[in-house]
């Protein structure tokens, strides 16, 4: 599909609905589905809820050069206002499974869920997963990471579903996981995007009731240190080396800060919240003061963490 051509969002759902069999709707808000809480339309919606409804509906889309988008537990984002042009596919595809000290879980399973049913089977290694607010196939995409520990620790290999539409098994060896990177994050600019199925990790045998006590800990840690009442999407900006964006923040003396609904968040500051019905633009807007803020002040270039999606042209969007 060019530019050029319309996204015809009728005949398309129709089509989807036909070919497929998933539910399609128009013009959905994407808010809801976001833990930010902001983000306008997407042009169709679809739930898919296992991986054959996912691989078909992306692969759908794909051989029809339809501008989508993939959309997990919807943490680390911050959806446009203006919405999401094309189609936005909802995974939730969460099936899982223990094979010996190994476990498997779909791109949809929650990073949490996989905390609680690898402690359940007895097994170590995933309990920093606990405090991650988003699906395990995020969590590859992003390498993500709490507690002294991230997924590079124990990923075995991801499943995916290349440029092609064929599927693969790719060691981890090969995904080139660093901190809060990966390939996955560059495989769409280089004309080769690949899609997360499902991926496996080799975890530890250990007692059920010593890994729930880790568990806790980590529960306990979150409730006293982070804004969990109130809608984020997690740390926006990555650590710089050597130090803490929490910290440079704070020490630039802008926990509290605030434009429209959204607010540096005054239990950690490296956390924007959403606290009275903000807007896309205003998290972005305090997240571009703030990274203007630090540099001043200390010299240091914060990275954001966030993603930023769906239509941003012309950004910053005059007031």
């Amino acid at each position: 599909m060019t530019a050029s051509t319309a996204f015809d969002a009728i005949a398309i759902g129709s089509d989807i609905q036909r070919r497929v069999g998933v539910k399609t709707s128009r013009d959905e808000p994407l808010a809801r589905f976001t833990t930010m809480r902001v983000g306008g339309p997407a042009d169709l919606f679809a739930t898919v809820h296992n991986l054959f409804e996912l691989r078909a509906l992306v692969r759908f889309a794909r051989q029809r050069d339809l501008p989508h988008f993939v959309l997990g537990r919807g943490s680390d984002v911050v959806i446009s206002d203006r919405g999401i042009r094309g189609l936005v596919i909802q995974d939730r595809a969460e099936g899982s499974r223990v094979d010996g000290d190994r476990y498997t879980a779909d791109a949809g399973v929650p990073m949490a869920r996989a905390a609680t049913e690898t402690q359940k089977a007895g097994l170590t290694g995933l309990e920093f997963g606990l405090a991650i607010p988003g699906s395990v196939g995020g969590a590859v995409w992003a390498n993500a990471g709490a507690h002294d520990a991230a997924v590079a620790g124990v990923l075995v290999s991801a499943r995916v579903l290349d440029a092609a539409g064929m599927e693969a098994i790719i060691p981890a060896t090969e995904l080139g996981l660093a901190y809060r990177d990966s390939r996955f994050k560059r495989s769409a600019d280089d004309g080769c995007p690949e899609l997360i199925l499902d991926a496996t990790f080799q975890l530890s045998a250990a007692d059920p009731d010593t890994i729930k006590g880790r568990l806790d800990e980590i529960r306990r840690w979150r409730q006293a240190h982070q804004p969990l009442g109130l809608p984020s999407a997690g740390s926006v900006f990555r650590n710089p080396s050597g130090d803490s964006a929490g910290r440079l923040i704070e020490t630039a003396g802008l926990k509290g800060f605030r434009i429209g609904g959204a607010v540096v968040s005054e239990k950690h500051a490296n956390f924007i919240v959403n606290d009275q019905k903000g807007t896309a633009g205003d998290v972005r807007r305090v997240g571009d003061y703030v990274r203007a803020v630090v540099a001043e002040r200390s010299g240091v270039e914060l990275v954001y963490e966030v993603e930023f999606v769906g239509d941003w042209d012309g950004w910053p969007w005059p007031e």
